[in-house]
């Protein structure tokens, strides 16, 4: 049976790395005794499969994770199969803060991996009230263009994209706060870095916030979550101490 996991990654964990946190995932597993299966090998690692990396300083309400589980062998010492529904919850107590399990649900055998399934995210920027004149000005720009060049940096090489296309969807709003800035991004063929467009839009490059909101997915022609709440998590909405 294949799981997949709904998580948050708020408050202070935001500074671990996605490498960092698959060893914390991975021994969360472990601790919660659920029957997870292992690859061949020489050195077996317990099959999980994770998501679009999140970059180190993000938070997020909406990361996902899969994990091949195994019926145990007859008279062997591994938990009993639970049920899908309640895997986040035995994940809960083996996480540290900030990490909040949020849903999971059993996915069909042949379901394509989530690197390759998610075609945007929504991401929430929370920026400095001085900055909203010059956020607003350029986001009607950045929309108004036909191309939008940068210049990018991947596998240590510099590259010349166009954003324009990968731009799906831009709003600013002001609260009594703060400036918000709601931008949708496209992730095929190449995803463009938070960090990337607060540069083409002249901002600074460290707001308050910065949030991943959403991944999305196409499924039977419409657009959803890999994995849908029913109403937003008290817990995953409040950022962890």
């Amino acid at each position: 049976m294949e799981v997949r996991v709904r998580y948050a990654k708020v408050g202070k964990v935001r500074f671990l790395s996605h490498r960092d946190l698959a060893r914390i995932l991975e021994r969360a597993v472990r601790r919660a005794g659920l029957p997870v299966a292992y690859s061949q090998g020489f050195s077996p690692r317990a099959r999980l499969h994770f998501g679009l990396a999140l970059s180190t300083g993000y938070e997020s309400l909406a990361e996902y994770l899969d994990i091949d589980l195994v019926e145990p062998d007859e008279g062997g010492t591994a938990s009993a199969l639970p049920a899908a529904e309640e895997v986040a919850d035995l994940l809960q107590p083996c996480l540290p803060p900030g990490v909040v399990t949020t849903a999971s649900t059993s996915i069909e055998a042949g379901t394509p991996a989530l690197q390759d399934a998610v075609t945007s995210c929504t991401w929430e920027f929370l920026l400095d009230p001085a900055d909203h004149d010059r956020a607003t000005a350029n986001a009607a720009r950045l929309l108004a263009a036909e191309e939008l060049p940068i210049d990018l940096v991947r596998k240590s090489k510099q590259v010349r994209e166009d954003l324009r296309p990968l731009l799906l969807s831009l709003d600013v709003d002001r609260t009594p706060e703060c400036s918000r800035l709601t931008v949708e991004l496209g992730t095929k063929p190449r995803s463009v870095r938070p960090a990337e467009l607060l540069a083409a839009m002249e901002l600074p490059e460290h707001p308050r916030r910065v949030v991943r909101t959403h991944q999305w997915i196409q499924s039977d022609g419409e657009r959803r979550e890999p994995i849908e709440l029913a109403a937003p998590s008290p817990h995953a909405s409040e950022r962890a101490s």
